[in-house]
C-alpha cells in the first residue's frame, strides 16, 4: 500500500527514452507506471525527458516547468513518490543534471549531479552539484545519486546514515559489466539497499544502452534484474531485514571517519 513505512514497494521503470521529446517521454513513462499501480516509489532513469545531453537546442526546464508539474501530478494521483533526473536551469542561469524526488505531498527534494561525465562532455554543459542529499521519507533514509557518481565510492559512502541508495542512469552498453559490479560493491560496502535504474534502447547520438536495472540487498544479493528490454518491475524492501543484516554484521561501526573537503 502506498505510504507504508516498512516494507517499501518500489517500481523500477526501465524505459527506451524518446530523444529530445519531453512530452512524449512523460506520456510514455506514465503508461509504463500504470502497469504497476499501488507502489510506494517509482524510479525513472536519468534525464528522462530528453535522453543524456539531449537538451541541446531546447528551451531550458525550470523547477516551475512542465516536467516538475507532471511529476507532482503523477505523485499525487498515485499516492506515491516519483524520482528521476532531468536537466534544470537554476536561478543563476546554469543548467544542472538534477535528480528530483517528488513525494505525493508535492514539495520535492533534489540533488545536483556531483560527478559530470567529462569523457562525454557533460562537464562542459552542466554545473556540478556540491552537496550530497539524503531524503527522509516514510521512515526511510534515501541517498540520491546519478550515473557517473557510481564510480566514486568516497562520495557514495555511508557516512551519512542511509538505508537505500538510488542511482538513476544513462549507462552505455559497452560498460554494462562495470554498472552491475559497482552497484553490488556500493550495496556491500555501505550495508544498504541499492537501486540502479538505467535506460535501454539507443539515443539520438547513436549510443546503445542495455538496461540492467537492478535492486541489490545489503548482503549483495539481487532482488530483481530487468535485463535488456523495456520493462517495469517492482521489488519490496524491508527495514527489518536491513536492520538484521547490520546487527549480525556491524561493519559500519568500524568504518573510517572523515569529511569530504
Amino acid at each position: 500500500m502506498a505510504g507504508s513505512v516498512n516494507p517499501l514497494d518500489v517500481a523500477l521503470v526501465q524505459a527506451d527514452l524518446r530523444w529530445q521529446d519531453a512530452e512524449g517521454n512523460r506520456r510514455h513513462l506514465g503508461r509504463l507506471m500504470d502497469r504497476h499501480p499501488g507502489c510506494d516509489l517509482y524510479v525513472l532513469p536519468e534525464t528522462f525527458t530528453t535522453g543524456f545531453l539531449g537538451d541541446a537546442g531546447l528551451a531550458a526546464e525550470t523547477m516551475e516547468g512542465e516536467s516538475l508539474g507532471w511529476m507532482r501530478d503523477q505523485a499525487r494521483s498515485r499516492n506515491a513518490a516519483v524520482c528521476g533526473s532531468l536537466v534544470i536551469e537554476d536561478a543563476s542561469g546554469q543548467r544542472r543534471n538534477r535528480m528530483i524526488f517528488m513525494p505525493p505531498e508535492g514539495k520535492p527534494w533534489y540533488y545536483d549531479k556531483r560527478h559530470r561525465f567529462g569523457y562525454g562532455g557533460e562537464d562542459e554543459r552542466y554545473a556540478a552539484g556540491e552537496e550530497p542529499v539524503v531524503v527522509e521519507w516514510q521512515g526511510w533514509r534515501i541517498d540520491l545519486q546519478i550515473c557517473y557518481d557510481l564510480r566514486f565510492p568516497v562520495w557514495c559512502r555511508n557516512g551519512r546514515d542511509f538505508d537505500l541508495q538510488i542511482f538513476v542512469a544513462n549507462w552505455p552498453a559497452p560498460r554494462a559489466d562495470h554498472w552491475d559490479t559497482l552497484l553490488k560493491a556500493r550495496a556491500i560496502e555501505n550495508q544498504s539497499y541499492v537501486i540502479g535504474v538505467n535506460r535501454c534502447g539507443r539515443d539520438g547520438n547513436g549510443l546503445a544502452y542495455k538496461g540492467g536495472s537492478v535492486v541489490w540487498t545489503a548482503e549483495g544479493s539481487k532482488l530483481c534484474d530487468l535485463g535488456c528490454e523495456e520493462k517495469i518491475t517492482r521489488a519490496q524492501l524491508s527495514l527489518d531485514a536491513l536492520a538484521e543484516t547490520r546487527n549480525q554484521l556491524p561493519f559500519l561501526a568500524d568504518a573510517d571517519h572523515y569529511q569530504l573537503g
